[in-house]
């Protein structure tokens, strides 16, 4: 493995308090990998073999049943998926595939239940990361359950204009149909939803969000800590879509 790769996995708050001695025990029994666009890592069901973590490229974490898919999260440089099923030796509940030529880093789940025994801070960083995903898990289904398709768009798009720095215009990193999947919602829907949103202040052309009344934007769906977060350190998986880029001037 490039030393970079290892120096970015280290820095990962699941990592960074874990005894040196264990990383590098850990990362002994890893592997970097590259893989093309579209390819399936992992398939929901299979038992759950590496804790995977992208170091280049990007990941969709995604479900299926009954010939139906949603998307659950995008996982961007440097996160990892699936904790929870490597840790408790299950099989994976969601499958993943690359959206984009993507390298990856695979660590064996069973050094790392391995060392999850033996080293007191690593276990922290494993509860701290499992919290966290529980807690944007619970978010996003609060988020489903209880706002209708034109709130969940407009407090989406508020959060990512949050995200870029509370600018009135950026552009979105992911196709519409993820963010569509995500929410819960057809690209269809999404679209109808998104039409119906201009007059209440944002408007969407391509990947380009433009906020031109922002009160009135927020007073269609008021933002929520309880639902939107953030808490306070970002962990390296969770469910989410990418964060946006600012327009190129």
């Amino acid at each position: 493995m490039r030393p970079e790769d290892l120096a970015e996995t280290r820095q990962l708050p699941l990592f960074r308090n874990m005894l040196q001695a264990n990383f590098a025990a850990l990362m002994q029994g890893a592997y970097a990998q590259r893989f093309p666009a579209g390819l399936e890592l992992i398939r929901q069901g299979e038992r759950a073999d590496f804790l995977h973590v992208v170091v280049e490229g990007s990941v969709e974490l995604y479900a299926g049943w009954q010939g139906r898919e949603t998307t659950m999260a995008v996982v961007q440089p440097v996160g990892t998926f699936i904790l929870a099923a490597c840790v408790r030796d299950l099989p994976y509940l969601m499958s993943a595939r690359t959206l984009e030529p993507s390298r990856l880093l695979l660590v064996p789940a069973s050094d790392l239940r391995a060392i999850f025994r033996n080293d007191p801070e690593f276990a922290v960083s494993i509860v701290g990361e499992l919290a966290g995903a529980f807690r944007s898990m619970a978010r996003h289904a609060k988020n489903l359950k209880l706002r209708n398709s034109r709130e969940r768009i407009a407090c989406y798009l508020l959060k990512q204009s949050q995200l870029a720095g509370g600018v009135d215009r950026f552009v979105l990193l992911v196709e519409k149909r993820l963010v569509a999947s995500y929410l819960g919602m057809t690209p269809e829907n999404l679209s109808r939803a998104i039409k119906a949103l201009e007059a209440d202040g944002v408007s969407l052309k391509g990947q380009t969000v433009t906020i031109t009344d922002r009160a009135r934007l927020m007073a269609a769906c008021p933002p929520d800590v309880l639902i939107d977060g953030p808490d306070p350190e970002r962990m390296s998986g969770g469910v989410s879509l990418p964060g946006p880029a600012l327009p190129v001037r």
